[in-house]
């Protein structure tokens, strides 16, 4: 199919093509639990994620940006006022947009073509990617709204991550990276436009150097063979048993085992 961008993040393309947040669904990130009876269920259209009010503050900042807001408030009527206006808990992401605006370094990574798709091949899939900025021959930038930039998150046997491998953003530099790469034979730096959601917003570009999305593209090739499996139906999807996914659709059959109360620590 010729993907748009009316229908790129369709049922029919996401069962064609993999992408990042396909990809985050089955194998998880280091700040996400795998599961591939979720991702199963996404992809079947028999289960959709709740919108938060942290997702819809940074999916308005998304879409001002993209040049999509008119889109964005049809289909989101519930967070505007009779008169139009955001409701005081959505009102944070016009002062970010406010913010950003106001820093022509940030704005000058912002500049790119936006949204464009391009599609690619990596390890036996069609892949599709979708970039927030792109500035053919420099950059490619993803802009991320989140909490905070600076905040370190704790991972078991690891230690402490910074938010960009916590949430799998280098999964994403590197397959955005590589699909580039294979349409236009350039190797770009990738980038995140970040800004954060605190009473002050923070703003940073950060870029994402080469060692980490090449770390992160070596994790993907392993991960897919078995995600493949999975999605084509040849294996039964695991479930994690604890999203709310599974809890949605928990059968039960039998008694667990006080130590399978603590059986993940």
């Amino acid at each position: 199919m010729q993907l748009t961008s009316e229908n790129y993040y369709s049922q029919e393309a996401n069962k064609e093509y993999m992408s990042v947040s396909g990809y985050k669904d089955f194998a998880g990130t280091y700040g996400k639990m795998p599961c591939e009876f979720y991702g199963m269920e996404k992809l079947n259209g028999r289960w959709e994620d709740e919108k938060s009010t942290a997702l819809l503050v940074g999916s308005y900042v998304d879409s001002y940006f993209e040049g999509s807001l008119d889109q964005f408030k049809k289909d989101n009527p519930e967070i505007f006022t009779q008169k139009g206006e955001l409701k005081a808990n959505f009102k944070q992401a016009e002062e970010i947009i406010a913010r950003i605006e106001r820093d022509e370094y940030f704005m000058k990574y912002m500049s790119g073509q936006k949204q464009v798709i391009m599609t690619g091949e990596l390890f036996g899939a069609k892949w599709k990617i979708k970039m927030d900025s792109y500035i053919p021959g420099v950059a490619i930038v993803d802009l991320k709204v989140m909490a905070s930039i600076t905040d370190l998150k704790w991972v078991k046997d690891i230690g402490y991550l910074d938010f960009v491998r916590y949430w799998g953003y280098d999964i994403q530099g590197a397959v955005y990276q590589e699909i580039v790469r294979q349409n236009t034979g350039e190797k770009l730096p990738f980038f995140i436009a970040g800004a954060t959601k605190q009473t002050e917003p923070d703003i940073r570009i950060i870029h994402v150097t080469d060692n980490y999305l090449q770390e992160a593209l070596h994790m993907v090739e392993m991960n897919m063979p078995r995600i493949l499996r999975v999605k084509n139906g040849e294996v039964e999807p695991d479930r994690c048993e604890l999203c709310d996914c599974c809890r949605h659709n928990r059968v039960l059959k039998k008694p667990i085992s006080i130590m399978d109360l603590t059986a993940g620590i």
